[in-house]
């Protein structure tokens, strides 16, 4: 086995390899306006790490969001097209249950909740019981709107450490990381598991609209 993973769904690009025992190569770079230039050198860079070529990679991992649609759609695509040209399966995950999965290395055990930056005054969210199981489907919503017996949790990710007057107890990490996200994949697919479909979890529409009313020219 031998899984390329990739996130775009937070402001890190991040990409890394898993040989279904242990990642063997990852790179993140925080750059939340460059995701479609930075994300194929990231691939190269790790597989360059490895010293392996795209044709070894039996399975491509790629987070699912939620997250802004611009970001996103740069992360699904590339799976999309590797997925294609290799005629390799792409499995989707949570980037909400990757960057759960990831807090083994703070210590973390639960319950706690993961919040990710959904712009506009608003974060992503899902709450856990442990960093394994999601306790509550992903949504969107103004952290002041979210349950204070939610917010008084421990919070995890970009969006609580962005509002720490309503996630009293936020840390890190701050974005999802594709080490996580391809361990994750591994050991599920390793339980026999079946893998979440490789589509976007949007959660609401583009901030990029068709004018309403406009005005339509036809020639004379």
């Amino acid at each position: 086995m031998l899984l390329l993973a990739l996130d775009t769904a937070t402001p890190a690009v991040t990409v890394a390899l898993h040989d279904g025992t242990s990642v063997i190569a990852s790179s993140s770079q925080v750059d939340a306006r460059r995701h479609g230039e930075l994300l194929l050198p990231a691939v190269d860079r790790v597989l360059t790490e490895a010293g392996l070529g795209l044709d070894a990679v039996t399975g491509i991992v790629v987070g699912v969001g939620p997250g802004p649609y611009t970001g996103l759609r740069v992360g699904l695509m590339t799976a999309d097209t590797f997925g294609l040209a290799l005629g390799v399966p792409v499995h989707g995950v949570c980037t909400l249950d990757a960057l759960a999965y990831a807090v083994d290395d703070t210590g973390l055990e639960g319950p706690f909740v993961v919040a990710t930056d959904a712009r506009r005054k608003e974060v992503y969210w899902a709450r856990y019981a442990d960093r394994r199981t999601r306790l509550s489907e992903p949504a969107v919503d103004r952290p002041a709107e979210i349950d204070p017996s939610v917010t008084a949790l421990p919070a995890v990710g970009g969006g609580a450490l962005l509002y720490p007057d309503i996630f009293t107890d936020a840390r890190a990490p701050e974005n999802v990381s594709a080490a996580a996200l391809a361990s994750l994949a591994a050991e599920r697919l390793a339980a026999g598991e079946e893998p979440e479909p490789a589509r976007p979890l949007y959660l609401r529409r583009p901030d990029a609209q068709v004018p309403k009313n406009y005005k339509v020219v036809t020639p004379k």
